[in-house]
């Protein structure tokens, strides 16, 4: 009778190739189709302020590390990653001083402060978005544009006008007043805004890629963008149901950016396919109602945030009972 040796070890036992710089990579590629928008439309400020804010967040995490003795851990692209998605969040005419501001922001206080890589309970670009536009509104809110034209059409004509001089589209749709460009331009992102958010097409392509590659799951931005485009519809900014402009409302500001980039964040989002969807939906309704009843034209960073601190209450509630575990 020969002899078996069981060889007993500690979970997990399941074991992946994906590594935080592969999963970072990933998202490089993905943010690349937007990077070129960003810098096809807006030119060479677009790029200055992306590198600006990429080397800010990789040095901020270098010195950081490197002061208080842990090991530095920049080569997993993870700061990278928060440099092009703070840089994305961004009007072009911003001084570059307001990246390098940011970045660190991001990196210290949101980032390291918790933890460090996937203890932040937050998503670190945009809570130092928020941080910005609180310290610097006229700042962040100045819409002028280089390069960028905005082709607008009423009824009964079509011109194009100089994006520096004209408001976003949600600003447009806000004050209810203005010709809104046509769908063609708001898709491809030859309107104005921040940097990274204008040109959908290029977000929605890299997605896809997200998707595709398993990244991340449909159900966060599906959810988040179908509950925005309901609810806009049905609502209306009139006060009329059933009037709204819902394709403008998910083409327009950071939507996009936000559902597929943002609101996926690994650390700051539920882990259950149910959860994720209960997060997409409330970023969602919070959106809708800043949109249309608040005095901000713009909800999704704000809304995200605000999901971020229901996540552990989303999983706790979610996350099914272990086998044999104890019952409720």
């Amino acid at each position: 009778m020969s002899e078996t040796t069981l060889v007993v070890s500690s979970s997990p036992h399941i074991r992946s190739r994906e590594s935080i710089q592969s999963i970072m990579g990933n998202v490089l590629i993905a943010l690349a189709p937007a990077t070129f928008a960003a810098i096809y439309f807006f030119k060479l400020q677009a790029f200055l302020i992306i590198l600006v804010s990429v080397l800010s967040a990789v040095v901020s995490e270098a010195l950081w590390q490197k002061l208080t003795g842990q090991r530095v851990t920049v080569n997993d692209l993870s700061a990278v990653v928060t440099g092009v998605l703070l840089a994305f969040n961004l009007p072009s005419s911003v001084p570059l001083w307001i990246p390098v501001v940011g970045s660190a922001f991001a990196i210290i206080i949101v980032k390291q402060f918790f933890g460090g890589m996937g203890q932040n309970f937050m998503n670190p670009a945009l809570a130092a978005r928020a941080f910005l536009l609180a310290s610097w509104p006229s700042i962040m809110t100045n819409w002028a544009a280089d390069g960028v034209t905005a082709a607008t059409t009423s009824a009964t004509s079509s011109a194009t006008v100089d994006a520096a001089s004209s408001a976003t589209v949600l600003g447009i749709l806000k004050s209810g007043g203005g010709n809104l460009p046509a769908l063609w331009d708001l898709f491809i992102g030859n309107v104005g805004g921040c940097i990274g958010e204008t040109s959908a097409l290029a977000l929605l392509i890299g997605g896809a890629y997200l998707v595709y590659k398993k990244v991340i799951t449909i159900n966060i931005p599906a959810s988040y963008i179908g509950t925005v485009f309901l609810l806009t519809w049905i609502l209306g900014r009139d006060g009329t149901l059933f009037t709204g402009k819902p394709v403008y409302e998910i083409f327009a500001g950071g939507l996009m950016l936000g559902a597929i980039f943002m609101a996926t964040d690994y650390s700051s989002s539920p882990i259950t396919p149910l959860g994720q969807i209960i997060m997409g939906v409330g970023c969602g309704i919070m959106t809708t109602v800043i949109r249309i009843y608040g005095g901000y034209p713009e909800g999704v960073s704000y809304s995200i945030l605000f999901m971020n601190l229901f996540v552990p209450l989303i999983d706790k509630f979610t996350i099914p009972e272990a086998f044999g575990g104890k019952k409720k």
